[in-house]
């Protein structure tokens, strides 16, 4: 189907504003398109160079990040050695001085027991000497614990047990004493 208009044609209106024609208004806005162009691709220029140049810094910095890191890896292997070191020089240290303590203590034990005693056993426990005997008489027991209070290598004697065995000829007291040994 094909549609006639026969209305007489009206004129549009348009609606425009109109500028005032200066001379050298083309010119001014291509002068400041090229301003625009100029101070975009500098600052892209700048920016690129930055971005190169903390790029090289990160490099840089991850280069002396991975030597660092071996050189505390170093450092820590040299720390843990040289503690192992000290901890084995202390214990030297206590074994040596330690060393001579059973030759004190028997050297002073030896000088405290009277004629009349025999010891059967010595026994040390946490710094506490236990020493277990025979003599002929409880006068030989006491004098060897005033001898070893006098001594002034043993502190805090004490008798523990003194049993004398009536069955047995000769009579015997067995004891047992305890006391701290120090050097």
């Amino acid at each position: 189907m094909i549609k006639i208009n026969l209305l007489p044609a009206r004129p549009r209106r348009r609606f425009a504003i109109a500028l005032p024609t200066l001379p050298g208004l083309g010119l001014l806005f291509g002068a400041l398109y090229a301003i625009a162009l100029v101070l975009i691709g500098g600052s892209w220029f700048y920016l690129n160079t930055q971005s190169g140049s903390l790029s090289a810094d990160i490099a840089r910095m991850e280069t002396e990040t991975a030597r660092h890191k071996a050189a505390i890896a170093e450092g820590t292997r040299f720390k843990k050695e040289k503690e192992e070191l000290e901890r084995r020089v202390g214990l030297i240290d206590v074994i040596a001085r330690n060393q001579a303590r059973p030759t004190y203590l028997l050297d002073a034990l030896a000088d405290t027991v009277p004629q009349d005693i025999w010891l059967t056993s010595l026994e040390e426990k946490e710094q506490v000497l236990k020493i277990a005997g025979s003599a002929f008489s409880t006068t030989a027991v006491a004098d060897f614990m005033s001898n070893l209070k006098n001594s002034g290598k043993f502190r805090d004697v004490d008798l523990i047990v003194s049993k004398q065995d009536l069955t047995k000829t000769p009579r015997v007291v067995t004891f047992e004493v305890t006391c701290r040994f120090s050097i």
